[in-house]
């Protein structure tokens, strides 16, 4: 089994399993769930970089540079409902 495969298989193999992960998740905990990855992501994103550094076939960069888009928009998406969700709930000034 070459290496090239072992890194498409683990990425298949992740993305449907955080695709049906998110899909068995109840509404009302989509927030409060995304808010609380954020720093999982981060963990994600340095990885990912890493793994940039340390891939030798272009293969094993792309699948890098994958994961760091994907791990950066959902940092950034979940900081933005996060801070969006404690907007609701600040007191309004008279």
């Amino acid at each position: 089994m070459s290496v090239d495969f072992l890194i498409i298989f683990i990425f298949v193999i992740a993305s449907l399993l955080g695709f049906e992960l998110i899909n068995k998740v109840p509404t009302m905990l989509h927030t409060p769930l995304m808010s609380g990855s954020n720093a999982i992501s981060g963990i994600t994103v340095v990885g990912a970089l890493i793994c940039a550094r340390a891939g030798e076939s272009w293969l094993a960069q792309g699948m890098a540079f994958v994961a760091i888009v994907c791990a950066t928009i959902n940092v950034v998406g979940g900081y933005m409902v996060t801070d969006r969700m404690l907007a609701a709930f600040k007191r309004k000034e008279k």
